[in-house]
Parts: structure tokens; C-alpha cells; sequence
């Protein structure tokens, strides 16, 4: 997935354990270990909005977008079409 969650890295500068965390926002630690470990596939703005709060940081402080890597351009042949070039 292209995006990245950077917990770990907020929680190492606040020197703030998980469990800590997931009690100071309201959400399980299991919940928090599946978002903090990428395997989320969405989060709500509240609970974003929460765990800045309480980290004290901006929401891109805690997500960031990495590019998948893509296939090569020659590789895609659209559906019904052949590879000729005019």
C-alpha cells in the first residue's frame, strides 16, 4: 500500500509506549498494532484527529504517501487492443 504510517517514529520521539497510547486515545492496542503496523486499510478522521491530539503532532507527521512501484510502460496493452503504433 502506498501509504505509510509513521506511529513508531511518534511514539519514540514522545517516548509514549503503545498501550499508553491506545488508552490515551480510546481505541484497543490491538486496533492501534494494526494500523501502526501498516496492515489497516482505513482510519477515521477522529481517531487521526485523537492520536495527533495526544501526540501532540500534524496528521502528516504520521502518514505518508511512498510510490508503488509501477510496471513498465510497453507491458500495458489495453483490453480489445493490439500493440500497433501509427
Amino acid at each position: 500500500m502506498p501509504i505509510t504510517v509513521d506511529i513508531d517514529v511518534m511514539l519514540a520521539k514522545r517516548k509514549m509506549s503503545v498501550g499508553e497510547l491506545a488508552d490515551r486515545v480510546g481505541i484497543t492496542p490491538a486496533n492501534l498494532a494494526v494500523l501502526k503496523n501498516g496492515r489497516a486499510k482505513a482510519v477515521r478522521f477522529a481517531t487521526l484527529a485523537a492520536l495527533c491530539e495526544v501526540l501532540g503532532c500534524q496528521p502528516g507527521d504520521l502518514l505518508r504517501w511512498e510510490a508503488e512501484e509501477a510496471a513498465p510502460a510497453e507491458a500495458y496493452e489495453p483490453p480489445g487492443k493490439g500493440a500497433t503504433v501509427s
